[in-house]
């Protein structure tokens, strides 16, 4: 481990504070900083488990560059923080997801500049354009919606949706702010020789995820069942057949441990990250995971007309990073429900003054 003072960003956050504290365990050595606002419902909870196992924390926004230009310094700085919802500024002004994402990461990229650090930048695969997805051709089954095979798009496969789908179209105001975060992190990287290195993630899940239906469905599914609220399912005719790989944060953690020993691989190189096909799900299947972790069956409504910014499927290609990083994921499906199960079971106080 080249590095040996960490900044993590959006580090009271589900991906940041399980981030911080495996890396503070993994290198118990390091000084490990984690940077947040608080902002996000729940976030609080997470400031006793960084301090208890030697993660510093900093309340600062990164729209604030004062803030962040504040904190000791850093030879790596993990960027998690974002506004993480597709939905946020669709309907009103998007000037604070704009401020977040973008903003913050010029001020991000700055502070980083400033302190000769590297870079690791959370990104999302809600870059691809929403259209070109929806447009593959798929079929339905008694569970799912399912790509057809022959579909000719280039970045599409029988594995999902790869680093070379086409970027131009529509993709949100959220995807817009994360794909212009990329491309100024890469000019970065060319202009200043910082070492830059992008995952674009699809869904992360795992224990002390504060999930919403917007942001964390997997987290979300699993505890309405276990406090027994109902769920909906929205969208492409209320069946819940749209389908999403996860990955447990675990996995994610064991990625970013390979990749902080490839320093060659951080010239603003993109990887697409996520489950792939084996750790993928419709909202149908999700349901029937819950009850079986659970014992609990709970009323779930159909809500079909679909948002303009809902994909029917987004599964990932992770053939690139797989093949760089000799890395796979090691939990299935099933052991990811489990352990956000036991986790919520053994948490069941904290969280009804989140979720109930």
């Amino acid at each position: 481990m080249i590095y040996k003072n960490v900044l993590i960003t959006g580090g009271a956050g589900f991906a940041g504070s399980n981030l911080a504290i495996d890396l503070k365990d993994y290198y118990p050595e390091i000084r490990v900083v984690a940077f947040d606002n608080l902002k996000r419902r729940g976030s609080e909870l997470n400031i006793s488990r960084l301090k208890a196992k030697g993660v510093e924390f900093v309340h600062g926004d990164i729209r604030c560059s004062e803030d962040i230009h504040s904190c000791k310094a850093f030879d790596l700085l993990i960027d998690c923080s974002a506004e993480p919802s597709v939905h946020a500024g669709m309907k009103d002004s998007p000037q604070t997801i704009i401020r977040t994402n973008l903003v913050g990461t010029i001020n991000c990229a700055e502070a980083a500049r400033i302190n000769n650090a590297a870079i690791l930048y959370l990104s999302t695969s809600r870059v691809y354009p929403i259209e070109k997805l929806n447009s593959l051709d798929w079929e339905e089954t008694d569970s799912r919606f399912r790509w057809r095979t022959d579909n000719k798009m280039v970045g599409f496969s029988s594995q999902g949706i790869s680093e070379d789908f086409p970027l131009s179209g529509a993709r949100s105001i959220y995807g817009a702010t994360k794909l212009a975060s990329e491309l100024l992190l890469q000019e970065y990287a060319f202009a200043y020789g910082i070492p830059v290195l992008i995952n674009r993630c699809g869904i992360i899940t795992g224990p002390w995820q504060m999930g919403k239906v917007d942001q964390g469905v997997v987290t979300l599914w699993v505890i309405s069942h276990l406090f027994r609220k109902g769920l909906s399912y929205i969208g492409f005719g209320g069946n819940g057949k749209q389908v999403r790989d996860m990955l447990h944060v675990s996995d994610l953690f064991d990625l970013v441990i390979k990749q902080l020993d490839r320093p060659d691989n951080w010239d603003g190189r993109v990887y697409n990250v996520g489950g792939s096909n084996a750790l993928s799900v419709s909202l149908l299947e999700l349901t029937n995971f819950c009850i079986a972790a659970t014992g609990n069956k709970i009323p779930i409504a159909a809500v079909k007309e679909t948002s303009s910014v809902d994909l029917r499927i987004y599964i990932t290609d992770t053939k690139k990073v797989q093949n760089d990083f000799s890395w796979q994921p090691k939990k299935d499906v099933n052991q990811i429900i489990n352990d956000i199960t036991s986790w919520a079971q053994s948490n069941r106080f904290l969280l009804e003054s989140v979720f109930v």
